[in-house]
Formats: C-alpha cells, structure tokens, sequence
C-alpha cells in the first residue's frame, strides 16, 4: 500500500503511517488511512471515485449529511472518516430529515450530467425531461440484453405502461440512488449518506430502494413526512431497476426479487 500513502499524502500534506482495508468494497477498494497525529482518513480507489465526489460534495451542498471530501485525484477519493457508535432514535430520525433536505434540492430535468457505473453495470443518466421515459429507457431497458429472455419479454412489457403508473412530471429531486441500509451511517445521534448514485428524480425512488430489503424505520419515516399519493402503487415499479442491478452484479440469486416485481406490476 505505499503508493497509496504516497498518493494519499500528496493530495493531504501529511503523510498517513497505518493502513487497513475497511469493509464495503464491492465496486472500488476501501482503506482506512491513519496517521501519527491527527484523524483518520478513509480512501477510496476505483474509476468512478471523481464522480462520486462530485455527488458527495452535491449532497453536502443541499445540506443533507454526506462525508466531507478531502480529495480526489487519478482514481484515488479522500473522504472525512466517521466513527460508528451505536445509533439512537435521533440518528433514524436525522436520517428522514437529512433524506427530506436532500429530496429539496431540485433540478430542471431527470438525469445527472455525468454517467456512472456500478462496477460492470452502467447507468447512463443523460437528462430528459419525460419521467416515465427516463425510467423505461434509461433504467429498466437499459442492459435488456444481458437478462434471460423471458425476463426481458416482461421487462419489455412493463415499460410502455409506465406513462399510467409515474407521474409525468414530479419535482425532480436530489437522489441519492443507491439508498439501502448499507449505504447508510447511523453513529450517535446522527446519519451520513455514503456510496452515493445520484440523479435528479422522483423523491419516491429513495424511499423504494431504503424499502427494499426490510421496510423503512417509523422514526425515519415520521421525520420525512408525509409520501405522495400513491407511493405504495408505484413502490413495484421503482425496487425493480436495483433489483435488475442485483441480479446482474450478483447472479440468479436475485431473480426471484426481478420476478416479484414484475408479477406486481401485472406482468
């Protein structure tokens, strides 16, 4: 690891002393820097940590709880280390609030200026001012012909009846677009977003993903606030893009979740 210490102390002025991988490295590599003096730094490597840290540094900009970044260059993303301690209400209850500061900041159109990838799964996002549109080509159709044909039939049936099923234009908020538990720091009182995945959508895209292995916290849903009408009804339509990302990341494992929400959503 002493390139990366070489890296990471160029970008930091200081030069870290310890290095140890830290979980959650499934798409980029995660080490934990220390120094002798000083708090520790969390580093990042992998083709897309640039973009991350443009999407890190828009959360924080919208005011919701992000990491701040420390650095970012040639595949290399320093970010602030947060320490975990055990979460209390006020964490869950932070995490609705700073979901709700995030979904505030809007964007004239559905996308995000950059594309981006979850390791070998790329998520074009060039901006498009039809919702039901973006969501059908930019995200369920798209690697259609990497799925088994019988998945991609219904997939194919699904999207012309997206129009009937989102709304044509909602407010197109600040996503953070891979919002599971994982992608979530609870410590104290407190929540941060990591990973993010962002785009400017449907609020109801968060809260369907953070739904989508469990069920949202009451805490963290009374401090959101109130959900659209209808949220339960398009809930099918929106866990089925990363249900589509699980199964080609990490095999047949998931096809039952892709097949649950295609039934859902009649076909």
């Amino acid at each position: 690891m002493e390139g990366l210490r070489d890296a990471a102390g160029a970008l930091l002025g200081r030069r870290p002393t310890g290095a140890r991988p830290l979980h959650g490295g499934d798409l980029s590599e995660v080490t934990l820097l220390t120094f002798q003096a000083g708090p520790p730094v969390v580093a990042k490597t992998g083709p897309m940590v640039d973009r991350e840290g443009r999407m890190l540094q828009a959360i924080r900009a919208a005011g919701a709880p992000a990491p701040e970044v420390l650095g970012v260059r040639d595949g290399l993303l320093l970010l602030e280390f947060i320490e975990h301690r055990a979460p209390t209400a006020a964490a869950r209850s932070a995490l609705g609030i700073g979901l709700r500061q995030l979904h505030g900041t809007t964007g004239g159109s559905y996308g995000w200026p950059e594309n981006y990838a979850f390791g070998p799964v790329a998520i074009e996002s060039a901006l498009i001012d039809d919702w039901p549109a973006f969501w059908a080509e930019r995200r369920l159709l798209a690697g259609i012909g990497t799925l088994p044909a019988d998945l991609a039939r219904r997939l194919e049936a699904v999207a012309p009846r997206l129009p009937d099923l989102l709304p044509a234009r909602p407010e197109p908020a600040l996503l953070h677009g891979d919002l599971w538990s994982g992608n979530v720091i609870l410590s104290g009182d407190r929540a941060w977003f990591i990973d993010p995945a962002c785009s400017y959508g449907h609020g109801d895209v968060d809260l369907a993903m953070l739904a989508l292995f469990g069920h949202i916290d009451p805490v963290t849903a009374d401090a959101y606030g109130p959900l659209e009408p209808g949220w339960a009804d398009r809930r099918a339509a929106y866990q089925l893009w990363p249900a589509l990302v699980h199964l080609r990341l990490f095999g047949q494992g998931y096809r039952r979740m892709v097949e649950d929400r295609l039934t859902r959503l009649g076909a």
